[in-house]
């Protein structure tokens, strides 16, 4: 059994990561996959990466992921909300850093649920005069 040095949860739209930090070179596990394999688009590997950036300790952890849920993009930003709250439980120095550039807030946009009576959740049925 390994010993983690952190470990958080982070969370966007539905999607929901576990993140645990341990030292090591930099590597991603996310659902026992590699980053570029998980993530195959660039955009989305340094969405996942910006925390490890901003902090300038890109090859200084091994970060393994389980996330769920949701779609690629709130994955991403998941697995992003749950390392900036990992890294800053490893070091309380971290968090103005994190805070300043927006990581650490929980995104809270979220899908509105459909309503009865209406075609979506707020898309009405056609209007017929006769």
């Amino acid at each position: 059994m390994t010993t983690y040095l952190a470990q958080a949860v982070g969370r966007r739209k539905t999607s929901v990561a576990r993140v645990f930090v341990r030292k090591g070179k930099g590597e991603f596990s996310i659902n026992d996959r590699s980053l570029p394999e998980y993530f195959p688009d660039l955009l989305t590997q340094t969405i996942v990466r910006q925390p490890l950036e901003v902090l300038d300790v890109l090859n200084k952890y091994y970060i393994k992921v389980n996330v769920q849920g949701g779609g690629i993009h709130g994955q991403a930003e998941a697995i992003r909300h749950g390392l900036a709250r990992a890294l800053e439980s490893l070091d309380a120095t971290n968090r103005p850093v994190l805070k300043a550039n927006g990581f650490l807030r929980r995104d809270p946009r979220m899908v509105e649920r459909k309503k009865y009576g209406k075609r979506k959740a707020r898309r009405s049925t056609q209007f017929s005069k006769r």
